[in-house]
């Protein structure tokens, strides 16, 4: 079982949803998120998402292109988001880390290094937004090999014909997009959501998680409701780009775990 197995085993035993928080490796710069990303875990993140910084993010809003954009004009490279990894696991073996971004700079280090290097970092699971099943050869199923969770995407636009296929070689946790269209463009709705999980949640055993669209803890609260849990992730992004204090930026974290846990 790898970390994120554990994780959602342990949510499931506590009858407990889970807190899935993205932020953006080197925004604003390395120490300031590598400082917020230690300090994740004590504000109520069960699973960390951390963002790969790159230079065209097709699927990310303004929001969190920006934090892309800062990251890379701070010198952030895959190397030293690799290292901002096994920096945070001398004090945590145990929230997972999730990588999520795109295949340009896994592939331009080669797929056999990359999943090495992730694996030893302390990585747990991979999210590579433009990858689809059909490229599973291509990533996926080598990063399964080595021990990491390929999680995949489902959309509103992922009917009952795709969705097995989306499901094929998918682990960890299905990331189910609530909304069509990019990151933080959208409010997600629970009336909406909850038919959509279901319908995911009858074709797999494996955790459904909703992201996209939740801005505060009563969405949070909401959308977790009717999933196994939400992620959070242009919200906190902007709190970041406002030049928001860490503390400030935990706290902020804090309320909408606090949310989705049911507060």
């Amino acid at each position: 079982m790898t970390r994120i197995d554990q994780k959602f085993a342990a949510l499931r035993a506590e009858g407990k949803k889970a807190f899935v928080a993205y932020i953006m490796a080197g925004d604003p710069d390395l120490a300031a998120s590598l400082a917020l990303m230690k300090g994740l875990p004590g504000a109520g993140v069960d699973v960390i998402e951390l963002g790969m910084p790159f230079t065209d993010p097709m699927a990310d809003g303004p929001t969190i292109q920006l934090a892309g954009q800062r990251a890379l004009d701070g010198g952030q490279t895959l190397q030293k988001t690799l290292d901002m990894v096994a920096d945070f696991r001398k004090g945590d073996q145990m929230t997972p880390v999730v990588m999520m971004g795109y295949y340009n700079p896994i592939h331009s280090r080669g797929v056999e290094k990359f999943l090495a290097d992730a694996k030893a970092a302390g990585v747990d699971g991979l999210i590579v937004v433009d990858l689809p099943p059909e490229e599973d050869a291509e990533l996926c199923l080598p990063a399964q090999k080595a021990g990491l969770n390929f999680i995949r995407l489902a959309t509103p636009t992922t009917d009952d014909r795709r969705l097995p296929r989306v499901l094929q070689n998918t682990s960890g946790f299905v990331y189910y997009v609530s909304i069509t269209g990019i990151t933080g463009a959208a409010a997600a709705q629970a009336g909406d959501v909850g038919p959509e999980v279901a319908r995911i949640k009858a074709a797999t055993d494996l955790p459904v998680i909703v992201g996209f669209g939740i801005t505060t803890p009563e969405a949070a609260r909401q959308i977790a409701s009717v999933a196994d849990g939400c992620v959070v992730g242009s919200a906190i992004v902007r709190e970041i780009g406002a030049g928001k204090p860490v503390a400030d930026v935990l706290a902020f974290v804090g309320s909408l775990a606090a949310g989705a846990h049911g507060g």
